[in-house]
């Protein structure tokens, strides 16, 4: 079994699985948090829980894993090693050759410029005609014809005034109700604001992709888009609120409850506050 897919069972990220097989418990949260962790890695792997939680504390006393176990050296992966190595060297290949290409373009485009010619307009010497040959004669006006006693009368007509238009007085706006905003809401995306309403370890995958994966602090809101599903782990169930489209959610469990929840444009309406 891959650590990809204890992974994408647990929904613990794989570093995460990488650092707990070599006994490097700097990357687990902490406290009751780590041991969910450990409990899961338990349950996917065959092994007994409670079993293996009790190894786990014997070996890792509670003051270490919340203090944090010294970070164990990386391990070299030299695949990936050789492979980084193979794009520089590749890199550096066609940086070598685009240079020299570069530099003689531009010296055959600049033999191939042609030189700026003056006009020989601009150049010759202005005219000596006098100046009274170089204005153009002057033309005398024509006589307007005598307006008719008609169309002096319309001259004189005075206009009416137009009426002055009234001011336009809006209503003010009513907020939406609950359930309007979530009908108003696309339908083919799910918007998810997460409010931590005191401090709560959260983990969230959006679409397979690790969101979140960090302790909250009592204020702090994240808003997720979700196209497909949504996955979110929380250190305590009752410290989460939750918006979905604009609506209500109810709580996701009790207070210092480890719970881990499902969220798909299908079902998500469950979750909702009971009208």
């Amino acid at each position: 079994m891959s650590l990809r897919q204890i992974a994408n069972t647990t929904k613990i990220a794989v570093s995460v699985l990488e650092a707990l097989e070599r006994n490097d418990i700097s990357k687990l949260p902490g406290g009751i948090f780590g041991r969910a962790f450990v409990r899961s890695y338990a349950s996917e792997v065959g092994l007994d829980p409670e079993a293996t939680i009790q190894d786990f504390i014997a070996q890792f006393p509670n003051d270490s894993v919340t203090a944090g176990h010294p970070t164990s050296g990386k391990v070299e992966d030299n695949v990936a090693v050789e492979s980084e190595r193979r794009t520089a060297g590749t890199f550096l290949w066609l940086l070598l050759v685009a240079v020299p290409i570069a530099g003689g373009l531009l010296y055959f485009s600049s033999l191939d410029r042609p030189a700026i010619v003056a006009p020989a307009a601009m150049t010759a010497a202005p005219s000596t005609l006098p100046e009274s040959q170089l204005s153009p004669p002057a033309i005398a006006p024509e006589r307007a014809p005598a307006a008719s006693p008609a169309v002096a009368v319309d001259a004189l007509a005075v206009p009416a005034a137009a009426p002055a238009a009234l001011p336009t007085v809006s209503a003010p706006a009513t907020p939406l109700p609950a359930d309007a905003r979530a009908a108003a809401a696309p339908t083919d995306q799910l918007i998810v604001a997460l409010t931590a309403q005191r401090p709560c370890w959260v983990s969230a995958t959006v679409d397979g992709q690790t969101a979140i994966e960090r302790l909250l602090k009592a204020g702090d809101r994240q808003t997720l888009t979700v196209r497909r599903e949504m996955v979110l782990t929380a250190g305590d169930a009752s410290a989460i609120a939750l918006l979905f489209n604009g609506a209500d959610a109810r709580s996701l469990g009790k207070s210092g409850e480890v719970v881990t929840a499902r969220f798909t444009l299908a079902n998500y309406k469950d979750y909702l506050q009971a009208r």
